[in-house]
């Protein structure tokens, strides 16, 4: 009996094993499907970048498939774990079941493909604004609790969560203006009407350059090509902070192995094409290309940091 077990258990995994590879070796053998958030954000750019650079080696058309709200979230996890429907996001699908009751959920319901692109956020003030560090922006804001205000799009987004992460870790009291999109934030920004704000750094490069906004640091862990010669928040008044975005690829959750692999295999050939990377760069993002278990541990690691700030701070989707 207990050899016949044994016996058996390695035929199913010699089973699953041979599936797998038939699954890979045969696969596509139709059209994929990326699905992303609407056009102009971070995410439809990336969608488009790898569906134009997969499609040849793949042999096969590759759709990008714009949704807006959750639709694309929710339609990837509940498609068929065949690796004919991936989804481009960002932090969004693992932060917003933070703030709101979601239907799906980042681990469970999806398989990440690869880590693809980060985007530092960057502090920036309005020129009207007394400061041109971060620790002249912390002491003025500390001889002003409560004065100063910074903008923001809805409760759990980005630039929402390095504000509340920048108030923590600083000590001071700024007042959250909640804007409808990033977009309007910084219109707000530009207006005089916001203070002070967190986006990603490639939306903002422009107003930065034209001197309609003051940027004060980046908030990656390191100086980035992105804004040379700016520093660090953690270097210039803030130890220990940073904050970056990043965009993973992802399938439904039980996609074979060998299919998450070949999609991995091509994805990373694609964003180190060095047309692709000097397009990334204009936009803002820095290439990674990590490996799927880079995805998840960054993932996790996201959620457990986040899950504190959002519980201390009290923030809950309007």
């Amino acid at each position: 009996m207990r050899l016949r077990s044994v016996v058996g258990a390695f035929l199913s995994c010699a089973v699953l094993a041979c599936g797998n590879v038939v699954c890979a070796q045969g696969y596509p053998g139709k059209p994929i499907r990326i699905l992303t958030a609407l056009p102009g954000a971070s995410g439809d750019f990336i969608a488009r970048l790898l569906a134009q650079g997969i499609a040849g080696p793949l042999g096969q058309p590759v759709i990008v498939d714009n949704r807006g709200g959750f639709i694309s979230i929710e339609t990837v996890a509940k498609s068929p774990p065949d690796g004919y429907s991936l989804l481009v996001y960002a932090s969004t699908l693992w932060i917003v079941p933070l703030v709101e009751t979601v239907t799906w959920d980042a681990i469970r319901d999806f398989a990440p493909v690869t880590l693809a692109a980060k985007t530092p956020s960057i502090v920036v003030v309005h020129p009207s604004l007394p400061v041109h560090t971060i620790r002249e922006l912390i002491a003025f804001a500390k001889a002003r609790p409560g004065e100063l205000n910074f903008g923001s799009s809805p409760p759990g987004s980005s630039q929402h969560l390095a504000g509340e992460l920048f108030i923590a870790m600083a000590g001071v009291k700024f007042v959250n203006i909640t804007y409808k999109s990033s977009g309007s934030a910084q219109i707000g920004l530009l207006s005089g009407e916001v203070h002070v704000m967190f986006p990603a750094g490639g939306s903002t490069a422009p107003h930065v350059k034209s001197g309609r906004v003051r940027a004060l640091a980046i908030a990656s862990a390191q100086p980035s090509a992105l804004f040379p010669g700016l520093p660090t928040v953690s270097g210039s008044g803030l130890p220990g902070y940073e904050f970056v975005t990043i965009t993973g690829v992802f399938a439904p959750s039980a996609t074979p192995a060998a299919i998450i692999s070949r999609l991995h295999q091509e994805i990373v050939r694609a964003v180190n094409q060095p047309q692709a990377k000097e397009r990334m760069f204009n936009e803002g993002l820095e290439v990674v290309g990590g490996s799927s278990d880079e995805l998840a541990v960054s993932i996790k690691s996201e959620v457990a940091k986040f899950s504190k700030l959002i519980k201390d701070a009290g923030i809950r989707a309007n």
